[in-house]
């Protein structure tokens, strides 16, 4: 099976570049599922039910949220309505939507995804991301319920999102890191068969500070003092993610690459 999970999805400019891209990118490549993190595609702060539809209409067959999921209000209801956005596992008891679902690629394939969020550094303490994640893997075991699980563990801290890699190693065919928008160096095969990056990075314009507009997020670290909201940078985005091949069998990763597609950071895909 060929996957491609796209990191978080930054305003108009990540939009733009995932509409533009995604449809041609599924032919070309030949992919058997796309997820996408989406919970910074509305200005920055969450994923309205509008973008959603446009993200889905572009080729994702999942969206991913975060600590963001909802920002935008719309979405506490939306998300009732649509199964392919998920809001993280361990949001909070009684938050609307699922943390998890499996899901068919176009051969019938089955295929679990979940996203979890950290407690390292994270404003908000969430329930037990490990404890969460090992329930679901538990009643959808590797290369028998499904042919394949990915994992998307959006946190800030990349010692918490390798103890997730290598908690799921053997377990999960891909788990992946969200959130920081910065990609990672480290993606690579576990030993247990688990195709892991701490951080996909951004879908967004990286002439910016973590895809925001440069002067205020620069004028607060030199002051201590804010002027303005902070607004998304606009330039050309770069796509960022990670390309993963997985044996039907055993659901096992069997090769992966980064991608990073258009604008400061492009380089070549799978």
């Amino acid at each position: 099976m060929k996957i491609l999970f796209l990191g978080d999805v930054m305003g108009r400019a990540g939009r733009r570049a995932l509409v533009e891209n995604l449809p041609r990118l599924r032919e070309e490549w030949r992919l058997d599922f796309v997820v996408v993190n989406g919970e910074n595609a509305t200005g920055g702060m969450g994923l309205s039910g509008a973008h959603a539809k446009l993200l889905l209409e572009a080729g994702a067959d999942c969206l991913t949220l975060g600590d963001h999921a909802f920002d935008q209000k719309d979405m506490l209801q939306f998300i009732e309505t649509e199964p392919r956005v998920l809001r993280p596992l361990n949001y909070a008891k009684g938050a609307p939507g699922l943390g998890h679902r499996v899901f068919q690629d176009r051969r019938g394939r089955k295929v679990l995804v979940t996203q979890v969020l950290g407690q390292v550094f994270m404003k908000r303490a969430f329930d037990d991301p490990f404890s969460a994640v090992d329930q679901v893997l538990r009643a959808h075991p590797l290369g028998g319920a499904v042919q394949a699980v990915l994992v998307d563990i959006h946190c800030e801290a990349t010692s918490e999102k390798m103890g997730m890699g290598h908690f799921c190693d053997g377990r999960a065919s891909v788990v992946v890191g969200s959130h920081t928008h910065v990609p990672t160096a480290d993606a690579q095969i576990l030993p247990g068969g688990t195709a892991f990056q701490s951080d996909a990075g951004m879908c967004g314009d990286y002439n910016s500070v973590i895809g925001m507009e440069k002067s205020e997020p620069m004028r607060r670290f030199v002051t201590g003092m804010p002027k303005a909201r902070f607004t998304p940078a606009l330039e050309e985005a770069t796509l960022s993610g990670l390309y993963v091949e997985t044996d039907d069998k055993t659901g096992r990763a069997t090769r992966l690459r980064m991608i990073r597609l258009g604008g400061r950071l492009e380089q070549a895909g799978p």
